[in-house]
């Protein structure tokens, strides 16, 4: 039979689909790369209007307050002093689920952040996840069409959840974390969040010290069962957005610690795994966690749709002092939701209540598109450089640039990047029992939903294949629980 070969929307043949372009190994993902750019525009433009992913959400404003000095790191000005207080918008958001789906599910959560600097708009597009699925932005079409629904079922496929996992063992620690009593948080309050990618912070002199951001619940931990949850989910659809808006309106408050994980630049390079995979975390062991100070909702929206809806998170907006790093499904997003919000919400979608910046104007050469609702810059010129006193450039760069090595092109991983199950394998080892046993009959209950078939069979086998390499008693018990469900 003839091999049939991966073509771009153009005809021209794809090379590499499994890696992006980026500037030498390590270096930063290329826009030259038109395969992942055609694919990440593609998949923002398949579904109007609702988001593609975290279309079922809920928000709150809040503040955030500063209680430690963090000024040997970053010269961030809203981190700039103890007591120092900003606000936030907070979005809370399942992934694979419609706007209508339940959200007691087992899903990972969206936890997006909004600050409304002095110095602009600086967002943070985490998950209730320290880590994610895969590490390279060219998959990320491909994953969450294994997730959400089959072009011939229109319904979720195990088939395709777990043809995808099974040949991408990357996700072997996150689809361990899913499964576990945390894939079903019972309720936004009582769930933490992540940054999830590695970050630049960048402090006076100019040095840089990479950065991970953990948002420590204050309410507690709680989860639901498997059990739990469906009956949650079938009598309450809005569960999590009912809990977060009642809390709030009665004056309970839910609040986040931020801790933070500090590397400095220069283990980068010697460090045992890459610190810019996000498909695995530091050990607080190697880079324990510091505090560095208090988010508190303390607001519902007035109008969900203005506010929650029409929320824009771009995680390429960032303010002097913080910057990006060379992880590349960062480098991806940076791109694709600052694209998803212009062809969702449109080109004007920062001028938006919302998305507007709060304690400064914007002043760009931003003009017309549709719903400009401003004055549309008046008589001022609309291009740069000019002679009219127009707004120009600063020269001092919010971060530092990224190095590169190498020539452009497609790259493996390097090798701390090859063992993909280790760290799975502790994150299994380090359960109770108990948590064990559920772990391993929620994976089972999904993975015997495969086909009995040959290819069913080749996509269990593989499936449980990555497990058994995470750890050997995992496996063991999951093709037992499996078999016994298939057969």
């Amino acid at each position: 039979m003839t091999k049939r070969i991966l073509t771009t929307e153009s005809g021209a043949p794809v090379a590499d689909n499994q890696n992006s372009q980026t500037a030498g190994a390590s270096g930063p993902v290329l826009m030259q790369d038109q395969h992942l750019i055609e694919k990440l525009a593609r998949f923002n433009r398949e579904q109007i209007p609702e988001r593609i992913v975290h279309a079922r959400g809920s928000g709150a404003y809040g503040d955030f307050e500063v209680t430690a000095d963090v000024t040997p790191w970053t010269r961030a000005n809203f981190l700039s002093e103890i007591g120092k207080q900003t606000r936030v918008f907070v979005r809370f958001s399942t992934v694979a689920g419609s706007r209508g789906a339940p959200e007691a599910v087992r899903d990972p959560r969206g936890f997006a952040i909004k600050f409304y600097t002095e110095d602009g708009n600086y967002d943070l597009t985490g998950n209730n996840t320290p880590i994610f699925f895969i590490h390279d932005p060219l998959k990320f079409p491909d994953f969450i069409h294994s997730q959400k629904a089959d072009p011939h079922s229109n319904k979720q496929e195990a088939d395709n959840v777990w043809d995808f996992f099974s040949l991408s063992p990357e996700a072997t620690h996150m689809f361990t974390w899913l499964f576990g009593d945390r894939g079903i948080p019972a309720t936004y309050r009582n769930m933490n969040g992540y940054g999830s990618h590695t970050y630049q912070w960048v402090n006076e002199a100019g040095e840089t010290t990479w950065v991970k951001y953990h948002f420590k619940t204050d309410q507690g931990i709680k989860c639901l069962t498997e059990s739990e949850a469906a009956t949650l989910a079938g009598t309450d659809p809005e569960s999590h957005t009912s809990d977060l808006q009642q809390a709030i309106d009665g004056g309970d408050f839910p609040s986040w610690t931020l801790k933070v994980q500090l590397m400095p630049a220069a283990d980068a390079e010697r460090y045992g795994i890459n610190p810019f995979d996000i498909t695995k975390v530091w050990p607080h062991a190697d880079y324990p966690v510091m505090e560095v100070g208090r988010m508190t909702l303390n607001g519902n929206p007035e109008n969900y749709f203005s506010d929650v809806e029409q929320a824009g998170f771009d995680p390429g907006n960032f303010v002097s002092g913080i910057g990006p790093s060379p992880d590349k499904m960062l480098q991806g997003r940076l791109f694709a939701y600052g694209d998803a919000h212009r062809y969702r919400l449109g080109i004007n979608h920062t001028q938006l209540p919302v998305n507007q910046p709060r304690a400064t104007v914007a002043d760009n050469y931003g003009r017309d598109g549709a719903m400009r609702f401003d004055a549309n810059g008046g008589a001022d010129k609309n291009y740069e450089p000019n002679s009219f006193d127009g707004p120009v450039q600063t020269d001092s760069p919010l971060y530092n640039p990224l190095e590169s090595s190498g020539g452009s092109g497609t790259y493996e991983w390097d090798e701390r990047e090859t063992d993909n199950f280790t760290q799975a394998g502790m994150l299994y080892r380090l359960m109770s029992s108990d948590e064990k046993d559920r772990l391993i009959a929620a994976i089972a209950g999904s993975l015997s939903g495969v086909q009995k078939t040959d290819i069913g069979d080749g996509i269990v086998a593989r499936s449980i294949g990555h497990f058994r390499q995470a750890d050997a008693d995992f496996g063991d018990r999951l093709e037992s629980a499996v078999n016994a469900l298939r057969n």
